[in-house]
Order: C-alpha cells, then structure tokens, then sequence
C-alpha cells in the first residue's frame, strides 16, 4: 500500500544518487493522500504502478506518473473459484501478457 510518499520519494532519491537510471514504485493499493501527486510528480521516481483496488483517478489528473493497472477481472475470476471450489494456483500459472 502507498500513502504517504515522503518515505518512497527518499528512497527515489538515494537510488538517484547511487546512479539508478529509472525508478519504478509498484503497490497494490494506491491511496496516494495529501500532497502524495504533487511530491511524486517532483521526485525522480519514473512511474509509480497501482491497481485499480483503490479509486485515485483525482490523484492521476495531479500527477502523470501514476499508472494503474485493472485487475477486477482476476479478481472476479478468484471468487467464482473460490465459490466453485475450483482450483486458485490455476490463475497464477496460466497467466499471460494478454491477461
């Protein structure tokens, strides 16, 4: 989960220092609170990744940094297994980029 960014943003910046050509954050759950855009649209991170777990849609009109990725159809796919009794490895090991 990434909320408050003071402490990625630092870490972004010692990376930077040591010679990091891109810096990626990735996080299930983007809250991204406060002035969380505006300090990652500052920082030299490249792109912070989050899933669509958490609506931030306000947060990326603030910052073009933030991407998300959809994952209600794994999800939905997760639960009817679960409700089916159906096997969850399934997901994970068929996977592809299409996906």
């Amino acid at each position: 989960m990434i909320d408050d960014v003071q402490s990625f943003v630092a870490a972004a910046e010692v990376l930077k220092e040591c010679g990091a050509y891109k810096i990626y954050v990735l996080a299930t759950h983007g809250l991204l609170s406060s002035d969380a855009p505006r300090l990652i649209e500052d920082s030299p991170i490249d792109e912070v990744v989050v899933t669509n777990t958490v609506p931030h849609e306000l947060q990326k009109m603030q910052c073009n940094k933030i991407k998300t990725i959809d994952i209600s159809v794994l999800l939905s796919e997760a639960i009817r297994r679960i409700h089916n009794k159906e096997s969850m490895s399934y997901l994970f090991k068929n996977v592809t980029l299409e996906d």
